[in-house]
């Protein structure tokens, strides 16, 4: 390129037709500016005694291009000396010397002294970071190809270097050891050091913890297990562990995990990110975009400390942050803030009530543990403590009492048998019960009526009236409750007093995935009246729930007579939440009745608007598939249960009210847990015409099942006929209609034929389409159904490929 430039600048300065002598000059002059220019962008080295200015251009790169080192901005006024991807869009940095104490824009510096330091400076000489070497030996500062900033002595011996001194990114071959940690950001978009920690502890594991002034609860692995149950040993005096080349990470208490797209050549990182989570990151170099291949936690509400001190992390849609009920934000614009009373503490010692929130529970902070104790005995232990701020009551066995000291990071799950009550001042004034989940209630019974330090009714009755007049109380006690109701209803409907936030965050839980009962589903459907479709799985049925929801309840068939297969579809699409995934709001499982309920989609299935007179135009043929490839790389990728559909295909693809693609029927869906003992899929049922030639052969399944399935879809859309359709009985015959259609690809574009694009797209469009997004999806599609599995692109990058031409809507 340089070379070239240069060319340019000669035929600029001598092909004029005046032959100016000062030609000579000028061209000398563009060329000692030019190499100025190019050298000060981009060094090698810094040799003792040299600096980089925060105001001029030098950085230090690797050999390779692919690390720069130097001053990285953000905002106005504030610099760091940091090392970051050179080719990555954002710019991404792995590392940072002084990452909570950033230098002014003006006058601040890094430099080699003559001891051998490296120091920054600020405007005012104040060093801000120094590294703690003092040997005069030391000759120069060199950014390796790894990312690994290193002074080295004149032997090359290196003497210090940025990987002992880790932010929050491990690079492949850096070691993490037992006197190192990796902390994240306090929030995206800053360099702040946050509360979450990737370390080893006391016990040789590592671990994931939230360390902050106030608390500090260790989440990863799951603490609810010992060391061998999670798989690790302790037995671990070395304490190393390594992102390697290929993109598994190990460490020496036997834990080991592989990104999705393991092999060389990709640059990767690890990262504990803002949200406390670990994942392992791959470049997509055509973008220069990042995309999740590994993550620690599949769920981040089970992340200590997401939201804080009093918060409750619920998953709807996405995870979502809510105060406990009586507290509000800390801090509005941060959520590791956590949420602080709207009441005086010291109310909870004189008059108090519970709220029950259900399927909700705190990590920790018990102040007790109660086995086969009554909810009643747990309360009155809660209320009786003036440590106590709430409890949870887990309603397995004969019932489990936690009295809690500190309501520290709440989470709401489906799976969690029970509920936690929160001890709150009688004079708080909430929003009624009903717009909790289920049952969940604000323990209004005679009991929880009563106020600490008053007198019972019951024993005033007992001791100062006769039976006459305790019938009389009753009657009167009844209408009282009466009143209570109707005025119970108008708080409900006139939603008084109810801040919005608050309301908001209340019916998020209480609209969320829960056990249905069969009556409840029966009556939803209208005695299962409304058949919308059947499947191998079971019959699919219109309801409208008691909250008004239109649902649709899927009744499932004999072939889901094993537990297993119920729990595994109830448990996979309960937990996956994605614009382009059909939501799954609760099921049923009632003795021989099981009952999945999901949203209901309006416009019915893809092949409806397909292969019939009411066809899609391109424009919605192309958003369909491109929809459809980032639910199914959502479940490849990103929600990393490592979810395989298997049975891909049009009528497993809905359509909302806007014609956006949700993918349904995830009754076949199986977790495949990459590189385990046993994570083959055995049991598969899918569709003929969309099933990977590798089904046939009984070799291992892998996300590429979905692949082919997609790109059968693909070639059906741009074709508008259904390609199983021609498939005839022996299932040997079944790539015959796919090869004639590569065949008439490569027939037709290699001979230059510009038409061969109108050639193979539905010619019920009559033209109307762009040509350019036509001819990715036909190799998109092509790609998709290549025999060898390997040669199949994954779904993340069909995602990638398909954006990048989103914008060509020439028709």
């Amino acid at each position: 390129m340089r070379s070239q430039t240069l060319k340019l600048l000669y035929k600029i300065s001598f092909k004029t037709k005046d032959n100016n002598p000062y030609n000579m000059l000028l061209f000398l002059l563009i060329i000692m500016s030019f190499s100025r220019a190019a050298n000060s962008k981009s060094l090698l080295l810094l040799r003792r005694g040299a600096s980089l200015s925060v105001e001029g251009d030098d950085f230090i790169t690797s050999p390779d291009n692919s690390f720069t080192c130097g001053f990285y901005g953000m905002g106005s006024n504030a610099y760091w000396f940091a090392i970051w991807f050179t080719n990555s869009k954002d710019k991404t940095v792995v590392w940072i010397a002084n990452r909570d104490m950033p230098v002014n824009s003006q006058g601040s510096r890094v430099s080699i002294r003559g001891d051998g330091t490296m120091v920054l400076t600020d405007v005012d000489g104040r060093i801000k970071w120094q590294t703690n070497t003092t040997s005069i030996d030391i000759a120069a500062a060199e950014l390796l190809n790894t990312g690994n900033l290193v002074l080295k002595n004149p032997q090359g011996d290196i003497l210090w270097q940025s990987f002992d001194v880790p932010t929050d990114t491990l690079l492949p071959s850096q070691i993490l050891t037992k006197d190192k940690r990796l902390t994240s950001s306090s929030r995206k978009g800053s360099f702040e050091s946050g509360y979450f920690n990737l370390y080893f502890g006391s016990d040789n594991v590592l671990s994931l913890i939230y360390d902050s002034p106030d608390t500090s609860s260790l989440y990863w692995p799951n603490p609810d297990f010992d060391v061998y149950t999670s798989g690790r040993t302790n037995y671990n005096g070395s304490r190393l562990a390594v992102l390697d080349d290929t993109g598994v990470i190990q460490s020496s208490d036997h834990f080991q995990a592989s990104a999705s797209d393991k092999g060389f050549g990709i640059k990767r990182r690890l990262t504990i990110d803002p949200d406390g989570n670990l994942r392992i990151y791959s470049l997509i170099n055509s973008t220069g975009l990042w995309m999740t291949t590994w993550q620690a936690i599949s769920q981040p509400c089970q992340v200590h400390g997401v939201c804080g001190t009093n918060g409750i992390c619920v998953y709807a849609l996405t995870p979502k942050c809510i105060c406990t009920p009586g507290y509000e934000m800390n801090d509005p614009s941060d959520w590791n803030a956590g949420c602080k009373p709207t009441f005086n503490k010291t109310l909870l010692n004189s008059q108090v009530k519970f709220l029950e929130v259900s399927q909700t529970d705190y990590f920790g902070s018990d102040l007790y543990y109660k086995p086969n104790f009554t909810l009643e005995a747990c309360r009155e232990l809660c209320r009786s403590d003036s440590l106590c701020k709430g409890f949870t009551y887990r309603t397995w066995g004969n019932g489990h009492c936690y009295v809690k000291s500190d309501l520290f990071n709440g989470f709401m799950s489906p799976d969690f048998p029970g509920s936690v009550y929160i001890k709150l001042p009688r004079s708080v004034q909430l929003s009624k019960p009903s717009i909790f989940h289920g049952s969940s209630n604000m323990c209004e019974s005679h009991e929880a009526e009563i106020l600490v330090g008053s007198p019972s009714m019951y024993e005033i009755a007992r001791r100062t009236v006769r039976w006459g007049y305790i019938y009389l109380f009753c009657l009167a006690l009844g209408a009282i409750e009466l009143l209570f109701i109707v005025l119970g209803w108008w708080f409900l409907f006139t939603k008084h007093g109810v801040p919005a936030s608050v309301e908001a965050g209340y019916r998020m839980i209480s609209n969320h995935f829960r056990r249905f009962n069969y009556a409840e589903l029966k009556k939803a459907t209208n005695n299962f009246k409304e058949e919308l479709g059947r499947g191998g799985s079971g019959i699919v049925y219109k309801g409208v729930l008691a909250d008004d929801r239109v649902v649709a309840v899927k009744r499932l068939g004999d072939v889901f007579q094993g537990q297993d297969e119920f729990w595994a579809e109830m448990t996979t699409i309960g937990k996956i939440n994605h614009i382009n995934l059909v939501r799954m709001y609760g099921f049923c499982s009632e003795g021989r009745h099981r009952l999945l309920v999901y949203e209901y989609v309006d416009n019915m299935s893809l092949d409806k608007h397909l292969f019939y007179v009411n066809f899609l135009g391109w424009k919605q043929r192309f958003a369909v598939a491109l929809g459809t490839a980032k639910g199914l790389a959502y479940l490849h990728h990103e929600c990393l249960e490592w979810v395989i559909h298997c049975d891909v295909k049009p009528e497993n693809i809905l359509l909302d009210i806007e014609f956006q693609p949700k993918i349904a029927d995830f009754g076949l869906a199986k977790m495949s847990q990459r590189d385990s003992p046993g994570s083959e899929i055995t049991r598969i049922r899918g569709t003929k015409g969309y099933m990977a030639p590798e089904w046939a052969l009984n070799h291992p399944l892998t996300a590429k099942v979905d692949v082919y399935g997609y790109g059968v879809v693909v070639l059906e859309m741009i074709k508008g006929v259904k390609l199983s359709n021609w498939v005839v009985d022996d299932a040997e015959d079944q790539e015959i209609p796919l090869k004639n259609l590569r065949r008439q690809v490569k027939e037709t574009g290699q001979c230059g034929n510009s038409s061969w694009v109108e050639s193979i797209v539905d010619p019920r469009l009559k033209g109307k389409f762009s040509r350019i997004q036509a001819e990715t999806l036909i190799q998109i599609g092509l790609a998709c159904v290549e025999e060898d599995r390997s040669k199949r692109p994954t779904m993340a990058s069909v995602v990638q490929t398909l954006m990048e031409c989103e914008d060509e809507t020439e028709i």
